[in-house]
């Protein structure tokens, strides 16, 4: 419930975990002011079939290019190295047949699409095989460019390609850590709540267990002896009454978050402080005997005593008494 709120109010942009924000996808439209220069190809061969096939081709590559962008954001958080190799291969093939349509209908301005495809290879592929279509997509407009009757090559394009590659990887980078740093904040926070619950359980258990013990052993008693010897019976309801009202107290004090103020909780830390330092704990199991008004101090006492044992003592066993 708390990630889902931080992520409610993160900025417009990105999310924390790497998603993209209102505006994410948007960002990635705005390089696509590339393809103007094939749009214009188009445009001004727009009464010929070869200017009409090269305009759709170039709109299809765009808006296949920021789905793909969608795509591949949207599922970091779950798959933060890149998506399925069925879903990259579709896209990938998508593109690089809508690039050879733009080629074969505008000519070497439809290369273009070129710098496109290299980057959708780094955000759809791992790094290696990024790599590769890289130096595959480079060489390839560099042959193209030499072999074409018309085309230039003067290695501009081969440049920008593999700068756009390199960049997009840098950025990927980022926003994959962001997203294990993201996850690892959530796993932290889940097993913060998961020992904390842990931690009460065992504090609950710790005093309440022999409160109620005593509570129900006492119970017994004084309903056996309830006609035997009332007056002794009494005594044992009284009794009762103490311990239900200490018992209360200690839950209420260990639910507000003042554990360490109550004595059977001290005693319980003592025992698993001592157990954890190879020491043998000799505890009480009750702590009756101590007025209620005073167990604050006789826990601070405990912890005290209990913490220089375990710093400075050396000691082997640790022996607790209470009295009165």
């Amino acid at each position: 419930m708390v990630g889902m709120q931080q992520r409610r109010v993160m900025g417009h942009w990105a999310h924390t975990d790497g998603r993209p924000g209102r505006y994410g996808v948007l960002f990635a439209a705005v390089w696509l002011f590339f393809l103007i220069q094939p749009l214009e190809a188009g445009w001004s061969a727009r009464d010929t079939t070869a200017g009409r096939v090269g305009i759709v081709a170039t709109l299809l590559f765009a808006v296949l290019y920021v789905l793909g962008f969608g795509v591949v954001r949207r599922r970091s958080r779950e798959a933060p190295r890149g998506v399925s190799t069925g879903t990259a291969a579709a896209v990938l093939a998508s593109l690089v047949a809508l690039a050879a349509v733009m080629c074969l209908s505008l000519g070497e301005s439809g290369m273009g699409s070129c710098v496109y495809i290299a980057v959708a290879g780094v955000l759809f592929l791992p790094t290696r095989a990024a790599a590769a279509l890289t130096l595959v997509t480079a060489v390839t407009a560099e042959v193209l460019a030499t072999g074409i009757d018309g085309w230039e090559s003067d290695f501009t394009l081969s440049f920008a390609i593999c700068v756009a590659a390199f960049a997009t990887w840098g950025v990927t980078q980022l926003m994959n850590r962001n997203v294990d740093l993201h996850l690892a904040r959530e796993e932290n926070a889940r097993l913060a709540v998961e020992e904390e619950r842990n931690r009460m359980a065992r504090d609950l258990h710790d005093i309440l267990g022999h409160s109620l013990t005593v509570i129900t052993v006492k119970a017994e008693l004084a309903g056996r002896l309830m006609d035997a010897d009332p007056v002794r019976a009494r005594a044992e309801v009284a009794d009762l009454e103490r311990l239900s009202r200490d018992a209360l107290m200690d839950v209420r004090r260990a639910v507000e978050g003042f554990r360490e103020l109550t004595l059977p909780g001290e005693l319980a830390r003592a025992r698993e402080s001592l157990r954890s330092a190879g020491i043998e704990a000799d505890l009480p199991n009750s702590v009756e005997v101590v007025p209620s008004d005073m167990r604050e101090v006789f826990a601070w006492a405990v912890r005290e005593g209990v913490t220089n044992v375990i710093r400075h003592s050396g000691a082997t066993r640790c022996t607790v008494r209470l009295t009165a």
